[in-house]
């Protein structure tokens, strides 16, 4: 609201009084696809990726467990159990162990009567079966064992600060770790709440620490540091104010096992989740000269999915005038990851192999371009990635000017494209580093345009 470029009131796309077209617009495709129509195409894409996914969920909550006074419980989730939202929640850990032998990833580790409030139960809803209920896909099975309390909840200690429980993916691979951020983000719109004053917590019943390499990521969400469910050992704690946040591997979720209307592009939730993320990370886009194209190479010192002949193919990118070339390697024990963000932030042109590295395109500037050098035969991961995030994609096209070092060694699965090294023919790789290069010059120009 404090935009001075904002003339009129503007909506995410979810609320009720919500207007398409005066308050919000859909993506733009250019093939229907397999939809009637190009409107339903761009409907279906906003749906997936967009904030019609947040309104899906939105709509779908259904009160749970219901109390007639303003002291007692409430609990409503999602038709899935994908997300929950509760009130006065009990939750006794008094039997909980959290040791090493717990599985990190147990479901429905609470007994009977460990969870529950001074509410009544819909029954009929906590019957029905849902259809996944993995350990990273819904919150079903954490609360089965949900009781009716007549008698005082008898807390050990009360949380008054609300509360966000999360079931965290790993926190080695940022394309894993991404999801949780991302629905985290999503969890908020639903919850409708962007305080920074709460406590994020990891569901877990060991008490190992969450080994987490984009730590500096949690002050985006919390000005706090990430809480463990260990913490309350041997206590019946009440949350007055709790929420179960979207899980990272959903079905049909963001951004893992999601499935993408295709010949679409371009998501403003995924644009918001970029400006939410730059803004309270302090991540701002340096002052650049309007001729110059950012591009940024992100090599690799792994084992596998090098670039042979990288130092060739910088050289030619060098000898182009507005090419600005950065060559990166982004391991986390010599280039903190708030630098990294600052680096992709002002990346015109991200190139790389296939590999988590190119969720960085994830916090490029909105005119920006991906390019996955090989996808190494999985096709959809990134230019998905891209297309939702609005930057344009591109990938190498002829495989007789790409040269394979072997055909690859997976431990288990044998010949794996992924399991080798690459070198490019140059004068491909520059023919489509012109294409990303002609893109990028004219969004930019034509954001610039706008503000």
């Amino acid at each position: 609201k404090d935009n001075k470029h904002c003339t009129t009131p503007k909506c995410w796309g979810y609320e009720k009084n919500c207007v398409e077209g005066k308050d919000f617009h859909l993506p733009s495709c250019t093939d229907k696809g397999y939809s009637r129509n190009l409107d339903d195409q761009r409907r279906l894409f906003w749906q997936q990726a967009g904030f019609g996914y947040v309104k899906k969920f939105i709509e779908s909550l259904h009160t749970v467990c219901a109390s007639e006074t303003n002291s007692g419980t409430s609990l409503k989730c999602t038709e899935g159990w994908e997300y929950c939202r509760a009130k006065n929640l009990y939750i006794d850990l008094r039997n909980q162990k959290f040791d090493d032998t717990s599985n990190k990833y147990a479901k429905g580790f609470l007994k009977h009567s460990e969870i529950g409030g001074k509410c009544i139960i819909d029954n009929d809803f906590m019957l029905k079966e849902v259809r996944f209920d993995g350990e990273l896909n819904a919150w079903k099975a954490d609360f089965l064992n949900f009781g009716e309390m007549t008698a005082s909840m008898n807390c050990d200690v009360t949380i008054t600060q609300p509360t966000i429980f999360m079931k965290l993916d790993s926190g080695f691979n940022l394309y894993h770790h991404f999801c949780d951020f991302v629905n985290l983000y999503a969890s908020q719109h639903i919850n409708g709440s962007f305080n920074e004053d709460i406590n994020i917590v990891h569901w877990d019943p060991t008490n190992s620490n969450y080994f987490d390499l984009f730590e500096d990521v949690w002050p985006a969400f919390s000005k706090h540091p990430l809480s463990y469910l260990s913490k309350y050992k041997g206590k019946r704690v009440c949350f007055q104010d709790a929420i179960f946040s979207l899980p990272p591997r959903m079905p049909y979720g963001l951004f893992y096992n999601m499935p993408v209307a295709l010949h679409c592009h371009g998501s403003t939730f995924f644009e918001a989740f970029n400006e939410h993320l730059m803004d309270r990370l302090g991540i701002s886009q340096d002052q650049f000269d309007e001729d110059i194209v950012r591009v940024t190479l992100l090599t690799r010192s792994t084992q596998y999915r090098r670039i042979l002949n990288r130092d060739e193919l910088v050289g030619a990118m060098k000898r182009v005038k507005i090419l600005n070339v950065t060559v990166v390697d982004y391991k986390y024990r010599e280039m903190p990851f708030l630098e990294q963000l600052k680096r992709s932030h002002n990346s015109d042109i991200l190139i790389g192999m296939h590999g988590a590295g190119l969720t960085h395109s994830l916090f490029q500037p909105h005119w920006g371009a991906l390019f996955e050098l090989y996808n190494t035969e999985d096709p959809d991961c990134y230019r998905d990635l891209a297309n939702i995030r609005g930057v344009e994609y591109f990938t190498w096209e002829n495989k007789e000017l790409l040269f394979q070092q072997d055909k690859g060694h997976h431990p288990t699965l044998g010949e794996h494209p992924k399991f080798t090294n690459y070198a490019f023919n140059v004068d491909e790789f520059m023919r489509i580093l012109g294409k990303a290069v002609k893109g990028v010059l004219k969004r930019r120009q034509e954001r610039t345009e706008i503000y």
